[in-house]
């Protein structure tokens, strides 16, 4: 492809991140994926590694970053409870540091700059649905404020370069997001009640099961971050991208239970704290202004996604006697590598 571009994706082996090098590639750019794999795997970019154009880097976005570019996607933190809450700290780091230093990259190299943020900065919202001059209802003290008020701390960073430096940049809001490559540990509802079901494990509800989201395919969503980027410089954002069909927990629960043909019960515990009680996009900027709104409904996509669970559990039950029988080898450090046009694969 004539005009291809250097594209470095922070967070690219993590489950949104492999989706976007992934279309990033096919067209036609150089991309370097940058990832210290502590929520991300080396096995989401498997199947790109012999693609000439990718080449990867473990590296962590606290840590300055020398890569001659002309796009950057930021998409490094954890974005599941489970995961974010495991050390906050780092957590707030990755969120604000990381920011920074994405921020002066693309400062230097003059690079336009993608920030994935989050439907999170509005908190338990007041306002329903959720456009995006909603300012939020954010606890800044919660347990969950580490990836809340450090995704606003983010998005203030990069509208301060913005304004202050003229770095080219681009904020978009994510909501609940799913699909194949989620992790089924990580806490988040899609794959939660999905690995349950297929396991035959009671379904988690918090509460009463009536709080609501509203679930987004992941490729609809990659599909904005391509808009997005390749939007106007007049729209620096934020805009929200997501699915705005709105459902409870208890009814998405109820589809899972009908697609798996699975006999689970339904089991009730306590809510979270800080747990929002609706979720539910704005997305009439996105529609005006990107032409962009989602195409999968909620049953296809879920189709879609416990096809790939199946076949993720049923991989896990042929090679578990093996792992009995064979201690685990010690993980190694991987190195980077660089693919076509000069990316860079040092730290």
């Amino acid at each position: 492809m004539a005009g291809g571009k250097r594209i470095l994706v922070t967070g690219g082996a993590g489950f949104l991140g492999s989706f976007l090098c992934e279309a990033l590639l096919e067209r036609g750019h150089d991309v370097l994926c940058l990832d210290n794999y502590s929520t991300g795997s080396p096995g989401n970019i498997e199947h790109l590694r012999d693609n000439l154009r990718f080449g990867v880097l473990r590296h962590d976005v606290t840590t300055p970053m020398h890569h001659e570019v002309d796009e950057i996607f930021n998409l490094a933190c954890p974005a599941s409870p489970v995961h974010y809450q495991a050390d906050p700290i780092q957590t707030l780091r990755t969120n604000v540091e990381g920011a920074m230093n994405v921020l002066r990259l693309a400062r230097r190299v003059r690079a336009k700059v993608f920030q994935a943020s989050t439907s999170e900065v509005y908190g338990d919202p007041l306002v329903h649905p959720q456009p995006e001059g909603y300012w939020g209802h954010v606890n800044p003290i919660g347990p969950r404020s580490c990836y809340d008020e450090g995704k606003r701390c983010a998005e203030t960073l990069f509208f301060d370069f913005h304004r202050q430096h003229g770095v080219n940049i681009r904020v978009v809001r994510i909501f609940n997001t799913y699909g194949p490559r989620m992790h089924p540990n990580d806490g988040r509802v899609v794959s939660n009640l999905i690995v349950q079901a297929l396991r035959g494990e009671p379904l988690t509800l918090y509460g009463d099961g009536s709080q609501t989201r509203s679930f987004c395919y992941v490729d609809d969503l990659i599909d904005g971050f391509l808009r997005m980027m390749a939007g106007p410089d007049s729209l620096p954002g934020p805009v929200n991208l997501g699915n705005p069909g709105e459902f409870t927990v208890r009814e998405l629960a109820e589809i899972i239970l009908d697609l798996t043909g699975s006999r689970s019960a339904l089991e009730h515990r306590p809510l979270p704290a800080d747990d929002p009680r609706q979720r539910k996009p704005d997305i009439a900027q996105a529609r005006a202004q990107l032409g962009w709104e989602p195409k999968v409904s909620l049953r296809h996509g879920l189709e879609r996604t416990i096809a790939h669970f199946e076949r993720r559990l049923a991989a896990e039950r042929r090679s578990a006697p093996a792992r009995r029988r064979t201690p685990a080898p010690a993980p190694a450090r991987e190195e980077g590598f660089a693919g076509l046009g000069g990316l860079e694969a040092t730290a």
